[in-house]
């Protein structure tokens, strides 16, 4: 009877420390509980001291159960698979911890304590929070071992894995083919795996093929599209994706809608966008900025700029990307003394230390309105050393405001700089272009071909009828080849008819006129345009995405096709939104 009385009594002052643990809400009270353990024995029951470790975890304090739990007075007779599943849990979940998840599961094999199939989920985690490749094969490899592969839990978590470690994407890829039965979940990670490294138009298949099992996609696979959408310029497929949220029903959160922000915005319809932030019902700072960052690509500086005031008029305090939006609004919009305002309100007002993006901006914006001498006193006074993006500006500046000296002594420095990187020997040669120096133009062309660099190649993207079709320059791959460079010639002829004439500078060749011309025919965004011309409605618009920054003929011929055939025309490059309507571009020529 005695012995049933005490083994009640352990019972119930389990229990009791149990509701204590529960109801633990700091660090002060823990360590007092710590102590009421250690007085009763109960730091010796296996239950006890897992919801203890878990109890440290949710304090954002794990190190002080491991101190404890693995001292050297500690007895390993009470380890089990739960005590270690909530310590590597613990350790995986916090950023700068997820190693010790590793050493805690090497620790558990070592006292031959067997784990379970929740014991990957987490490793996985913590290997993908590490970006470790090979670390992740090892515990796939550990998971096939001990049979959890067939765990869809497991296998959703692989997948997640492989996708987050630089040149997983493959093996995250071969995981999700094989497995028998995806979910929602497997889906979302993967199509958002192919996001994250720019592999759009693959998210966009799988999703398409999604949509073809007949599995029902959640809120995460939906921004994920979104932000595909994005990445493409693929606005009709990124409506066709708002209609299905509304239709089935998905509640549009605040980062669902963020997303479709984005989307909008990045796709070249800057109203939609305004129209999903109007009728959200909470908008964060995330919102708020989306909106403002797409109006400045867009060139609507003084929109922005409306925007923005309203944001702080409601209450809502701009961050470090909010002001680089605004200044990139006042950059485009030729705002300078707007520009400088917000730069010292950001510094002044609200304390936040500029960025190497907010200098590059105000060196932008400086630069395109013609203030070099400010632009280079800027660059002279910035507490940290200025990368290639703001030398790029000046000399961009420079080569549109005739400084061409200053512009070829800053290009020679960027190539001392950065030997390898192809742009800057384009950027040098142009501007010996616009110097007459043809001889050392060539040369320029002799020393890329002596290295062996090469021109990054444009790419344009078009979506038509809902499919993305790319071209690149002199691209002969499509179906449609012969009858888009027909298309080609015959907006050639009409645009010089109207008066254009080919801007054959910026052609690195050293070929004669009439192939530079030729040459000139085959970028692809004129590639793009002909195509749209050929399998679209007349007097439709056309939206076309390119990887580069549009050169200088391309956009004078887009100008004047826009114009000739009767088309409003919206490019995205590099940089920003041209909005080409009626032989005129919303850039006002400086881009």
């Amino acid at each position: 009877m005695s012995r049933l009385i005490q083994a009640f009594n352990r019972r119930e002052a389990e229990q009791n420390c149990l509701s204590l643990l529960q109801l633990c809400n700091t660090f002060s009270k823990l360590k007092q509980i710590h102590s009421h353990l250690l007085k009763s024995g109960l730091h010796n029951n296996p239950l006890v001291l897992t919801k203890f470790s878990t109890t440290c975890s949710e304090l954002n304090n794990i190190d002080y159960a491991t101190s404890f739990v693995f001292c050297k007075e500690a007895d390993t007779h009470l380890y089990d698979t739960f005590l270690f599943n909530a310590i590597i849990r613990a350790y995986a979940q916090t950023n700068h911890t997820k190693q010790n998840a590793i050493f805690c599961y090497n620790l558990m094999l070592r006292y031959s304590i067997k784990p379970n199939k929740f014991t990957y989920p987490f490793l996985l985690k913590a290997s993908a929070g590490m970006l470790g490749l090979n670390l992740g094969k090892q515990i796939h490899g550990a998971v096939v071992k001990y049979g959890f592969d067939s765990d869809l839990y497991v296998q959703n978590t692989t997948v997640h894995m492989y996708c987050c470690c630089v040149g997983g994407i493959e093996f995250a890829r071969n995981v999700f083919d094989e497995m028998p039965k995806s979910s929602a979940v497997s889906w979302s990670a993967m199509i958002g795996g192919y996001v994250r490294l720019g592999r759009s138009t693959e998210a966009v298949d799988l999703f398409r093929k999604m949509q073809f099992d007949g599995v029902r996609p959640d809120e995460i696979t939906m921004v994920s599209v979104l932000s595909a959408c994005a990445d493409l310029g693929a606005l009709e497929l990124g409506k066709w994706v708002q209609r299905y949220i509304d239709k089935e029903g998905i509640p549009r959160s605040e980062e669902l809608c963020n997303a479709l922000i984005d989307m909008f915005a990045k796709c070249g319809d800057i109203d939609e966008a305004i129209k999903v932030f109007r009728n959200m019902n909470e908008k964060t700072i995330v919102s708020w900025t989306s909106v403002i960052v797409g109006l400045a690509m867009h060139g609507r500086g003084k929109e922005a700029v409306d925007f923005f005031d309203e944001m702080r008029r409601v209450g809502m305090k701009p961050d470090g990307v909010a002001f680089i939006g605004m200044l990139t609004a006042c950059s485009h919009a030729g705002l300078v003394e707007q520009g400088c305002r917000y730069f010292d309100l950001m510094v002044n007002e609200f304390s936040i230390v500029p960025k190497i993006e907010h200098y590059g901006c105000m060196v932008d914006m400086f630069s395109r309105a013609g203030h070099l001498s400010k632009a280079l006193e800027f660059v002279k006074e910035m507490p940290i050393e200025p990368n290639p993006v703001i030398w790029r500006s000046l000399i961009y500046g420079c080569r549109s405001h005739g400084e061409l000296e200053l512009s070829e002594s800053i290009s020679k420095r960027l190539i001392g700089d950065e030997p390898m990187h192809g742009s800057n020997y384009v950027l040098l040669s142009n501007v010996y272009a616009k110097m007459s120096k043809y001889e050392k133009k060539t040369k320029i062309r002799n020393v890329m071909d002596k290295k062996g660099i090469k021109k990054v190649p444009g790419c344009t993207m078009i979506e038509l009828n809902n499919e993305i079709y790319e071209f690149v320059a002199g691209d002969k791959s499509h179906d449609q080849y012969e009858d888009i460079y027909r298309m080609v010639d015959e907006m050639g002829r009409a645009i010089k008819k109207a008066g254009f004439v080919a801007t054959t500078s910026d052609v690195l060749l050293d070929i004669d006129e009439e192939d530079k011309e030729d040459t000139l025919n085959k970028h692809s965004e004129k590639l793009a345009i002909a195509f749209a011309l050929l399998n679209s409605p007349p007097r439709t618009m056309i939206r076309i995405v390119k990887n580069l920054r549009v050169c200088t003929d391309c956009h004078a011929a887009t100008k004047f096709i826009s114009k000739v055939y009767e088309r409003e025309i919206v490019v995205r490059d590099r940089n920003r939104f041209h909005h080409f309507r009626d032989g005129s571009c919303s850039c006002k020529d400086f881009w």
